[in-house]
């Protein structure tokens, strides 16, 4: 027996019943013919699974009343059991169907997130449409949450799960719904993005307003069916677990959790980042000619959300299965309450009901815990640098190092997926390995704080020099002014500044679109446009075609010169690396500052502190810090804020690095008082976890000196 308890993970068993036993000496003769095994007889026989004899299973079970502590249950549905299944009723199977579940939300976040950006870009929201569109989802966890929190803790949290999946499934397909039943995406204008001098510009290119009603409509009700399906997941999830599993070893399973939703939001940039290029670089309105080019542009999208919602239902059996508790919940229960609480003595474990009054007197009981505001607050924080790696790193590194869209895309996502997963991950395991106790929790949050701090700096350092491009960094050679696109050598073109389309001459200068350098011919040269007599491109080196043209410019943009994109990955890699770290170790401490029956609601108001300080202002800040370091935008869209095209590298540097460093900063500061407080309050003496593990360990080292 102290062999089995010494293991890491102990190997889950049945709470045996030694006494009141009902059974008399003729039915434990009985025995049940095997084709009479039907259903029923299932059940009566597991109902005596808890016997310590084998051959008992048509015996009379013994009458145990189930405590709170001891609601350990049969994997089945509902009163439907599968005797062979029940091998599965323990944490790590749930954890398989639970991860899976958090993966395809993630997925959901990702392509949320992709595909709002391009309907932006195209269609020019209002401020009050782009703000729904993304905070709905905040704005709906925060305000259920609590009450999710305080009641589902107290009520069957696999079921509460189940109800999440369904509801992500649910979601994903109102995602899909305007992109499936959508008709014409744009309306069909004709306009050149070359030089010509009859040529009427019709910039005011908006979608169709039955595609663009349904796709507010239908991302905001998607958003608030996620919003309810996440609190579930993430704070019942979270204390499901904390409670199936050893103390030492909760930070794992929670990592693994953590590090599965990350997954998903970072694999949805690498699928979903081609989609974007049916948005980038238009010079022109969809003719009718691109229509079937951009149905299945479309058909892609609402294909990708009709996959997530089947991942997400695929759980629903799987999950419903699974009881009140899976096995070994009461022997955990049971090890943890043995264990020293560092409050012993301050901190009660009140018990409240289950009345409106009773929720507010719970959440007054917690706010009044300082440590416990400042860990939510340091939760806030970390939030917001997360965000601005996930929102503003994908514009930087197509801004900085001039990469297409979808290629920065995926760069971001390769980035966040190894860097944010693995970080979340490693978290768990380096504090559950050295069994870290509150205060060694919140001095590792600090150290790696730091750390991730230091990265941050050697970011600014590396940036690339702006390439020249006419009118914005360069004056067609002093026959223009800086700041105005139009010159005398491509006035008589009527441009329109509504269409980018970046283009490099053969004078190494980079032009806004081929009216700008004012093209007046293209031609398609192995899949690849090329464009003549343009204008503005007076000097450099021409290159002939097969038919002895010469090539004024290509599409794209110039090259930089600039091979610092992999010193820059490895940078922000470390960074995030180190930055979510104290994810795990903070979600620990709280749960061990608090009274067990308060944990769930303790969670509950962390997400809304986060919500409060982090994920609804942090959107609204990094687009604010972007918006600031724009240089040029279209100003020509039927009087309304166009879209910015250029940015300035050196403020986009020094802004996201600055907004980041600052956040941590916070983190650090909230931390160190958490931990100044904790010192102060509780009874630790030392670094290390007290566990019943690590005392057996030590008894079996005496017994083998002796």
């Amino acid at each position: 027996m102290p062999d089995a308890l010494a293991e890491v993970e102990p190997k889950v068993a049945y709470t045996q019943v030694a006494d009141n036993t009902l059974t008399t000496e003729a039915e434990k003769g009985k025995k049940t013919p095997r084709l009479m095994k039907t259903v029923p007889l299932s059940l009566i026989k597991f109902h005596a699974f808890q016997k310590t004899e084998r051959g008992q299973a048509g015996a009379t079970p013994p009458v145990v009343k189930k405590t709170k502590e001891n609601l350990e249950a049969p994997c089945g549905l509902g009163c439907i059991v599968f005797p062979r299944c029940q091998r599965l009723n323990n944490i790590h199977c749930f954890l398989v169907f639970y991860c899976l579940l958090i993966t395809s939300q993630g997925i959901v976040f990702g392509l949320i997130d992709l595909s709002i950006a391009t309907f932006e870009k195209d269609n020019h929201l209002s401020n009050m449409e782009n703000l729904l569109l993304s905070l709905t989802y905040d704005i709906s966890s925060c305000l259920i949450v609590v009450f999710i929190s305080y009641y589902g803790g107290r009520g069957n949290i696999p079921r509460w799960i189940t109800f999440s999946s369904f509801l992500v499934g649910l979601g994903s397909l109102l995602f899909a719904f305007p992109y499936f039943s959508v008709g014409d995406h744009k309306a069909s204008v004709a306009i050149g993005d070359i030089c010509q001098e009859m040529k009427t510009n019709k910039v005011c290119n908006k979608a169709a307003p039955s595609f663009q009603a349904k796709y507010i409509a239908s991302f905001i009700l998607g958003q608030i069916l996620q919003g309810v399906a996440g609190m579930p997941l993430y704070i019942l999830g979270a204390v499901f677990i904390d409670n199936s599993v050893a103390t030492h070893s909760a930070g794992i399973y929670l990592g693994i959790m953590e590090a599965s939703v990350v997954l998903g939001y970072s694999l949805s940039y690498v699928i979903a980042a081609p989609l974007i290029k049916g948005s980038e670089n238009r010079t022109s309105a969809i003719s009718v000619e691109d229509s079937d080019v951009i149905q299945s542009w479309l058909q892609d999208w609402w294909i990708y959300f009709g996959l997530v919602s089947l991942i997400a239902w695929s759980t629903l059996i799987p999950l419903s299965c699974f009881p009140h508790s899976v096995r070994g919940t009461a022997k955990r229960k049971a090890e943890k309450r043995k264990q020293p609480h560092p409050f012993d003595g301050k901190i009660k474990d009140q018990e409240f009901g289950i009345s409106i009054k009773d929720l507010f007197a719970t959440i007054w009981v917690l706010l009044k815990n300082p440590i416990f505001t400042c860990l939510a607050l340091t939760k806030a924080s970390e939030s917001l640098v997360f965000i601005g790696a996930s929102e503003y790193l994908p514009i930087y590194i197509e801004n900085q190092f001039l990469l297409t869209h979808s290629t920065a895309a995926k760069i971001a996502g390769f980035v966040l997926l190894p860097g944010g997963g693995l970080g979340q991950l490693l978290g768990g395991i380096i504090v559950s390995t050295l069994h870290m106790s509150c205060k060694a929790l919140m001095r590792f949050i600090m150290v790696t704080s730091v750390i991730s701090l230091i990265f941050f700096g050697f970011v600014i350092f590396v940036h690339c020099d702006p390439v020249p491009l006419a009118g914005i960094n360069e004056d067609y050679d002093g026959t223009g002014q800086l700041g105005n696109l139009t010159a005398p050598c491509n006035s008589h073109c009527r441009c329109s500044s509504s269409f980018y389309f970046a283009i490099c001459g053969r004078d190494n200068t980079g032009y806004f679109s081929p009216c700008f350098a004012g093209c007046t011919q293209s031609k398609t040269l192995n899949g690849h446009q090329a464009y003549y007599n343009c204008s503005c491109i007076q000097a450099g080196l021409a290159t002939s075609d097969d038919q002895g043209d010469f090539i004024d410019a290509r599409p794209g943009a110039c090259d930089t010169k600039c091979y610092k994109l992999p010193l820059f990955i490895a940078f922000i890699f470390s960074t995030i690396l180190f930055s979510v770290f104290s994810g795990i170790p903070c979600t620990l401490t709280i749960l061990r500052i608090v009274s067990d029956n308060q944990r769930s609601l303790a969670l509950g108001l962390t997400y809304v502190i986060l919500r409060i300080f982090g994920t609804i202002p942090g959107p609204i800040l990094f687009k604010m810090a972007g918006e600031t370091s724009c240089i040029f935008r279209e100003t020509e869209y039927c009087g309304k804020k166009g879209n910015c095209w250029i940015y300035n590298k050196m403020k986009m540097a020094y802004l996201m690095v600055g907004v980041c460093s600052v956040c941590k900063v916070f983190t650090i500061f909230f931390t160190a008082i958490a931990f100044c407080l904790y010192k102060c309050l509780s009874k630790e003496d030392n670094d290390i976890l007290h566990t019943p593990i690590k005392n057996l360990k030590v008894k079996k080292r005496e017994r083998t000196d002796l």
